[in-house]
């Protein structure tokens, strides 16, 4: 006895030359698979269409964007553009390199906000000795004394940027002040953490790099 496939479980004894006919498959899984093909086709219809209307709309220019977005969708920012570090005491940095005048042209008021004695004197000395004009040397004002925790505080108005950065490029850990004066003279202003100077080496790489040029943002990047 055998039960050949399409003959829906019937069992047939095969005897001489003759068969069975085997039946057509089930209508049920014609219409099944005649379904799933409709969805193919109809998928692969509306997914050409939609790449058509990317290209004639433009937005497969926006891909590359697209493709550099967050996981909120907003866009990636662009790199930002590391500028030069400020250094200490320098009235605007970086500045410009002939913004800056030479030493002797730059007169220098020093006034000592520490309880230390003669401590502006000794440094208006070492200033002396670097090129520098001395202008005025004493104790700071009320509102500087004992007030200036760091190594020194430089203050200057707007024309005397330039000559505040060199000033600046002396001492380490210096803070950078601007008021309202007209001239171009420079207080250095000494705090309870001074010690002393700069060497020449030092203060000439502080002022290099206080009139570094920074660098144009790049405007190219990837994500």
């Amino acid at each position: 006895m055998l039960t050949p496939q399409g003959l829906k479980g019937k069992q047939y004894r095969i005897t001489g030359n003759s068969y069975p006919r085997l039946g057509r498959p089930p209508k049920k899984s014609r219409k099944v698979f005649a379904l799933i093909g409709a969805l193919l086709a109809l998928a692969l219809i509306g997914l050409g269409g939609v790449q058509l209307w990317d290209i004639f709309s433009g937005k497969g220019k926006n891909a590359s964007a697209e493709a550099c977005a967050t996981p909120s969708g907003k866009p990636l920012a662009a790199p930002a553009t590391e500028a030069p570090p400020t250094v200490p005491g320098s009235a605007a940095a970086p500045i410009d390199p002939a913004a800056v005048p030479q030493p002797a042209a730059v007169t220098v008021n020093v006034y000592n906000a520490t309880a230390k004695a003669g401590l502006a004197a000794r440094t208006a000395e070492e200033l002396k000795k670097r090129g520098f004009t001395i202008g005025k040397v004493g104790n700071a004002p009320a509102e500087l004394d004992k007030k200036v925790p760091g190594t020194a505080q430089v203050i200057a108005g707007p024309a005397g940027a330039g000559a505040s950065t060199l000033v600046g490029s002396v001492i380490a850990g210096a803070t950078s002040t601007a008021d309202a004066r007209t001239d171009g003279t420079v207080d250095f202003v000494i705090g309870d953490s001074y010690n002393a100077l700069l060497d020449e080496t030092q203060a000439a790489a502080a002022l290099a790099l206080a009139t570094k040029p920074v660098p144009a943002p790049s405007s190219t990047g990837s994500c």
